[in-house]
Parts: structure tokens; C-alpha cells; sequence
């Protein structure tokens, strides 16, 4: 594959961090007009109260509107375990269309059996403006945008490409932080090492990459922003000279040593849904299921 790619295209990059699930979330501005991006958006949940607000959402609402940008689309790097997506409601506030990569559909497939939600919820990726495949550009102002599918930590993956920066998604952690898991239904070791070769392989050196979640390795301050350059040479996990047989062997002990992410099971089913909560029931109620013994 023949990507566009133009390092010479700067975007303005604004971070936007949530503590209270390591996400950071971005408004990536076009540097000639007001049009930006906006990338994995969080919704807040208190989950022993069972209460939905939007403090983070509305950070970012707010900057938005008071440096007068027109959002031209807001981007899911993929089907999120650890929060919840903030989408929609962002979208009705500001507008923009939303989009995900193509094979959200078998993401939905896999978690619509796991949480039993029958017929009506569909799984064919309706839920969203536009299904992503490798290569398919898009346009926020007057850049390109480009994507990469980077399966492995989910089967639908993906890393936006826009000018000389990348976002991509839980395919990377900062150098000492080294890759996402890969044991999720659908995740594999293999083919996350080799979604990882191609990015750092594929993109220039000085290419800056754009993570989604730091946790800040041995108590360091929590950091989002590394190069290509930066990755091949240092990252702990997939630099470069180690192997792929090598990274499968320690990814997979590594994720047998890990606990499941406290939002997966209200995470799975929101974001699936592209970010909507159930459909309420006759007495107007929305739940979440909670499936025993199955993630």
C-alpha cells in the first residue's frame, strides 16, 4: 500500500488528558483554517452510581468554541475498553461525522454475542458516519488525512495519519511504556507486532506519534507525544532488532498477568454502539448487562 504521505503538513495538536482513565483525547487543527479533528473523545461515568456527565467532553466543547473551530470529524481510533467514547454528544454540540474503521463490524459481532443484545442492535457499523478501510483518506480543512489499519490490540485499529503526525490509538505506548494488550476476543500478539512494523516502517522518522493512554512507567509525569525515530530506537517492547517470535512470547505472559480494565463492560457496550447508551426500556430506564463468567 501507497500511502500519502506529507510530513511537511504541521497540524496544531492540543492534548486533552483524563486522569481518571489515562486517556488523553486530542483537537487536531489545520493550521491554514478552522477546521480540526477531534480524537477519542471521553464520557465520564461514575460507575458504583450508575451516573453519565461530560466534564471532559465539555473541556473540550469549550475550546473548541472559544477559538472558533469548525470540527470536520470526530475520530475513533477504535472500539475503546477502558472509557467511554463522548461522540455523540459532542457531535450534537459541534457537529462533524463520525468515524471508525471498517472492521468495527466484527468487533460488534464478537461483544453483541457476549452481551446478548439480540436482533436490535445492529452490527453492521450503521452507527457511524463512515467505516474506515486501509488507505482511505479524508479531509480535515485543507489536509489529507490517511489510515493505517493497525489490528492486534482489537481487530479494528486504526492510525490516522495527518501531516507529520500519527494517532494511533492503544497500537503504541511511549518507548518505556512499549505495546497494548493483546488478549481481548479478537486481539493477537502476532498480528499487533507486525501492525506496529509497518507503522514504524512504514512512516518517516520524524513522523510524530500521538498515543491514547500513558500511565506513566516507575512514577515518571505522564507523557503523549514520542517520534517514529524515538520508538525504533527505545521502545522496551518492538524496537527495532527484536523479533517477532520474541514479542509474542512476552506479549502473551505479560497479558496473562493483567486484570481486565475496570470500564470494560460499560466501555464494550457504549462505544460499540459508537458511543450511544442502550435504548431505554418500556419504563424509560437504560441498563447495562453485566455478563458473568464470559470476558
Amino acid at each position: 500500500m501507497n500511502y500519502p504521505i506529507d510530513i511537511s503538513i504541521k497540524p496544531e495538536v492540543t492534548p486533552f488528558f483524563d486522569p481518571e482513565t489515562n486517556t488523553i483525547s486530542y483537537v487536531v487543527k489545520d493550521p491554514s483554517s478552522p477546521a480540526c479533528a477531534i480524537v477519542d473523545s471521553v464520557m465520564d461515568i461514575d460507575y458504583a452510581a450508575g451516573r453519565i456527565s461530560y466534564k471532559s467532553a465539555d473541556r473540550i466543547v469549550e475550546y473548541i468554541r472559544s477559538n472558533g473551530l469548525q470540527v470536520d470529524w470526530l475520530i475513533e481510533t477504535h472500539a475503546h475498553a477502558d472509557h467511554l467514547s463522548a461522540a455523540p454528544y459532542i457531535q450534537q454540540q459541534l457537529g462533524g461525522k463520525l468515524g471508525i474503521g471498517e472492521h468495527i463490524v466484527t468487533v460488534q459481532e464478537t461483544f453483541g454475542k457476549i452481551f446478548n443484545e439480540g436482533t436490535d442492535f445492529k452490527r453492521d457499523g450503521s452507527q457511524f458516519d463512515r467505516l474506515f478501510k486501509d488507505g482511505d483518506t479524508y479531509s480535515i480543512g485543507k489536509m489529507t488525512a490517511f489510515v493505517i489499519h493497525t489490528p492486534g490490540h482489537t481487530p479494528a485499529c486504526t492510525t490516522h495519519v495527518i501531516g507529520d503526525s500519527a494517532f494511533t490509538g492503544d497500537t503504541l505506548f511511549m518507548p518505556d511504556g512499549g505495546t497494548a494488550r493483546a488478549d481481548f476476543p479478537g486481539g493477537d500478539a502476532r498480528t499487533l507486532y507486525r501492525s506496529v512494523r509497518k507503522l514504524l516502517e512504514t512512516l518517516p522518522p520524524e513522523t510524530r506519534l500521538f498515543l491514547c493512554h500513558d500511565y506513566g512507567p516507575d512514577g515518571r509525569e505522564i507523557r503523549w507525544e514520542t517520534t517514529v525515530r524515538e520508538e525504533r530506537m527505545h521502545n522496551i517492547h518492538v524496537r527495532d532488532g527484536v523479533s517477532e517470535d520474541s514479542f509474542v512470547k512476552m506479549r502473551e505472559a505479560r497479558d496473562k498477568t493483567l486484570s481486565m480494565p475496570r470500564l470494560i463492560v460499560p466501555s464494550l457496550q457504549v462505544n460499540t454502539r459508537a458511543g450511544h447508551l442502550p435504548e431505554p426500556d418500556e419504563s424509560g430506564k437504560t441498563f447495562l448487562k453485566v455478563p458473568i463468567n464470559t470476558l
